[in-house]
């Protein structure tokens, strides 16, 4: 019997590598595609040279065609961070508008199952604490931020609109802050920001006072919600995050603690439309899915810190920050 065949956009990515290891484990053929903007083709090369792995160089705001079967579609191409998607506005907006069209017209040609990458940034700076998939967000949509936010919020009403009006399988998952290994050491988000400054005995920055929240998922949890989502039937959006919120601070003083770090804290201004708090409410992902993150922020940061000094020591020169 043949193996299922997934396409993962974005694959060279983060979350997108991960993902492919997590299918290839579970038996299946993966056809992973990025342009690599923001994405590393070293984190899917131990994947090359396998029979059940391809990997395309495309932008997949161009029209994509992938020859044969697709049973599956996951769509996680974009860029992810603010310091990529405020250096990279035009291909952010395009990448979730143009790309999702022309993704979902790749799963309307295959009578594939499409799952969408969203974000937690969907909720802006939300004026309801923690966010469930109900409440519909708090957003600038001409702020610096908008490019990211907006463009996820259209890529979710164009599945729906492909769901309602083609009937396409497709799934929506709301990805809250995610960390782990395979992170760029220098993607601007707070948490690999802080590792690499404590690890180099370099000042913390902390961006504002500090009480700003924030909730983080290891990354195997992540992936262990989204494949239960997948294969759910679940069409509309999911929350998959860790709902135990901290400040940055208390996020700082951690990682100088489990780092044994000589550094220290300091503050800078508090960049435009920032949220002020990040808490996913996940009642439907336990509900639905039964799923829910098992690994303690503590363990899940022991392995990052691992990674990221394993990184530093094998480059130690390249400036991360």
């Amino acid at each position: 019997m043949a193996k299922e065949r997934i396409v993962i956009t974005g694959g060279a990515g983060f979350l997108g590598s991960h993902l492919c290891d997590k299918f290839i484990n579970e038996g299946m053929e993966v056809i992973c595609i990025d342009n690599l903007l923001t994405g590393n083709s070293a984190n899917i090369e131990h994947l090359f040279g396998r029979d059940d792995f391809m990997f395309l160089q495309h932008d997949v705001t161009n029209y994509i065609h992938v020859p044969g079967r697709v049973d599956y579609i996951l769509h996680f191409a974009s860029p992810a961070s603010p310091i990529d998607y405020l250096k990279l506005p035009i291909q952010t907006l395009k990448v979730g508008s143009l790309g999702t069209h022309k993704v979902l017209g790749l799963a309307k040609e295959k009578n594939a199952v499409f799952l969408l990458a969203s974000t937690s940034e969907v909720y802006g700076d939300p004026e309801i604490h923690p966010q469930a998939e109900d409440y519909w967000g708090s957003v600038n949509p001409i702020g610096p931020r908008g490019v990211y936010d907006e463009a996820k919020r259209f890529a979710e009403a164009l599945t729906m609109a492909y769901h309602r009006y083609h009937g396409l399988e497709t799934r929506i998952v709301r990805i809250f802050n995610t960390f782990g290994p395979r992170m760029r050491l220098g993607d601007g988000r707070a948490l690999p920001t802080f590792i690499v400054q404590a690890l180099q005995n370099e000042n913390l920055t902390v961006f504002g006072d500090g009480t700003q929240t924030r909730s983080f998922c290891f990354v195997e949890d992540q992936i262990e919600g989204i494949f239960k989502l997948l294969f759910s039937a679940e069409n509309e959006p999911v929350n998959i995050g860790n709902p135990e919120e901290i400040s940055i601070n208390t996020l700082a003083r951690e990682i100088i603690e489990l780092t044994g770090s000589k550094s220290r804290i300091v503050h800078k201004e508090l960049p435009v439309d920032d949220p002020k708090v990040r808490q996913p409410d996940i009642t439907k992902a336990k509900t639905v899915l039964g799923w829910e993150p098992k690994f303690s922020r503590e363990k899940g940061l022991r392995i990052t810190i691992d990674y990221f000094r394993k990184v530093l020591q094998k480059h130690p020169t390249v400036n991360y920050l």
